[in-house]
């Protein structure tokens, strides 16, 4: 079952859009993958069964107390809501209390997971100290919350106890009592009290299994949470449009975008642009300009707030979200390899079955085969934790050598060359040049060197195109390109 559950949590949450993605802390959902699932399994393992047993004990004796004795029985019945109000109140501050610790634990989990990734860079600032220091005040405040947890168990089981003596003086009193007026036997009476005193050992063992249930359904509201939640863009969904061909005819018609996280900050502000099939459109200007939102609107990693983006005449909402970014090949500034081989990597992606030679050959337009084909184990070689095995240059062409080998009709270049020194720059701008052949291509470029030759050249700056024509043409305009051409001469000389 619990199995079940983690395979249903890490298929939802790989089906989640950006946004949510956004507002998560990566660490958080590890962490309760792994603790929470734990919770879960307490909940519903022999602790879920022990606590119906209970249950059934203690409802047995009451039966077999009202049965012998009603009078007696009706007096013990009395003091039952308040047993009933104690083990209530101590199951919801249980549950409460619970769910703060695991957020407590979520978050010193995240602390721990930015470390690990960013290790070298820990390393590099000496920032051990520093987020050894912030996680333990993540685990303090983890530590109030179990210590919370721990008071209200004690005090709930202490007033749970006393109320369950009570109840046995008062037994023993009145059956005394109804001994001496002939209206029991003592037999009876016996009877009476030992089936409460079953009922009373049922209710003895309900604490403990009421918590680990109580903390399993705690975790479980939270995972169900995320597994219940369709998202608006659902990669998962079989609706919308799978075209067998088409043009990749790109266009923006007053396109508005904030991100949820920054709902007061508008990047986009009617954003107006038409990019024809085969074209190589470059997007210049200053960080945080819109450049690399544009592109990810393309990918559907987001919506516009307003406007529409278009392909081939429809709304982007219209296409198959899986569809859609089959047909898109991305190379970013800092490439992802995932700890597998370079042969692996290379076939991420793609849906097709692919020969070696085809491997190959996308390798030697991508200028990374000579350099794989020296490693000890060729393609075989793994690329280590984040590629770290591999130079930058390295990862960039084995990227890009993965979209030539997916073949897109659209490539998205989100400045692929702006981290590499100027050797590796060549290669790479050379690999670029021949991945972008023969489709449509966006780029966006920090040096502007690379784009002179792209088809369009764009100048965004605050959410707007406010220049757009080729290289000359702009530089003919003595604009803001123009400047930015002057200021990269000046800073390269």
């Amino acid at each position: 079952q619990v199995r079940r559950i983690r395979n249903l949590y890490i298929h939802s949450i790989l089906r989640q859009d950006m946004s949510w993605f956004d507002k998560a802390e990566e660490g958080s959902l590890t962490t309760r993958l792994a603790t929470d699932t734990q919770l879960i399994q307490d909940g519903i393992s022999d602790k879920f069964g022990l606590l119906v047993m209970c249950i059934g004990q203690f409802l047995a004796g009451f039966i077999i107390a009202f049965v012998k004795g009603w009078r007696l029985a009706v007096v013990i019945l009395a003091t039952i809501p308040l047993l009933a109000g104690t083990g209530a109140a101590m199951g919801y501050f249980i549950t409460k209390y619970t769910l703060k610790s695991q957020d407590a634990y979520a978050e010193a989990g995240s602390v721990a997971e930015q470390v690990f990734s960013g290790i070298r860079t820990v390393y590099s600032f000496s920032l051990q100290n520093r987020f050894a220091e912030l996680y333990s005040n993540r685990l303090e405040n983890a530590m109030k919350t179990g210590i919370r947890r721990g008071q209200v168990l004690g005090f709930g089981f202490g007033g749970f106890m006393f109320v369950l003596f009570c109840t046995y003086a008062l037994s023993f009193w009145y059956g005394s009592k109804l001994t001496r007026e002939m209206i029991m036997t003592g037999s009876d009476v016996l009877v009476v009290f030992f089936a409460m005193i079953i009922g009373a050992m049922a209710l003895l063992q309900l604490p403990p299994n009421l918590s680990a249930v109580s903390s399993g359904c705690g975790a479980a509201y939270k995972i169900y949470s995320t597994i219940d939640r369709v998202p608006e863009i659902d990669p998962d969904s079989q609706e919308g449009l799978k075209p067998q061909s088409y043009n990749a005819n790109l266009e923006f018609r007053d396109v508005m975008f904030k991100y949820p996280t920054r709902p007061d900050i508008t990047i986009l502000k009617k954003l107006n642009l038409t990019i024809r099939p085969g074209m190589t459109v470059a997007f210049v200007g200053p960080s945080g300009s819109g450049k690399s939102t544009s592109v990810q609107l393309i990918q559907r990693f987001y919506d516009p707030n307003a406007g529409s983006v278009f392909l081939d005449g429809h709304n982007l909402r219209d296409y198959n979200v899986a569809w859609l970014r089959s047909q898109i090949g991305v190379v970013s500034q800092e490439p992802v390899l995932f700890n597998m081989s370079i042969k692996q990597n290379l076939l991420m992606g793609i849906s097709k079955q692919v020969s070696n030679d085809e491997i190959v050959d996308a390798c030697k337009k991508a200028n990374c085969h000579s350099f794989v084909s020296q490693l000890p184990d060729g393609y075989d070689t793994m690329v280590g934790e984040h590629g770290g095995m591999l130079s930058g240059g390295q990862k960039q062409r084995i990227a890009i050598a993965r979209a030539i080998l997916k073949n897109p009709p659209i490539l998205l270049l989100d400045e692929a060359t702006s981290a590499l020194d100027t050797q590796s720059e060549r290669l790479v701008q050379a690999a670029l040049d021949a991945a972008s052949a023969d489709r449509t291509t966006i780029v966006i470029a920090h040096r502007l060197s690379t784009i002179r030759n792209a088809d369009l050249i764009c100048v965004v700056k605050n959410g707007r195109v406010i220049e757009q024509g080729t290289h000359w043409e702009l530089l003919k305009l003595s604009g803001v390109y123009s400047d930015l051409v002057y200021q990269q001469s000046l800073n390269a000389h």
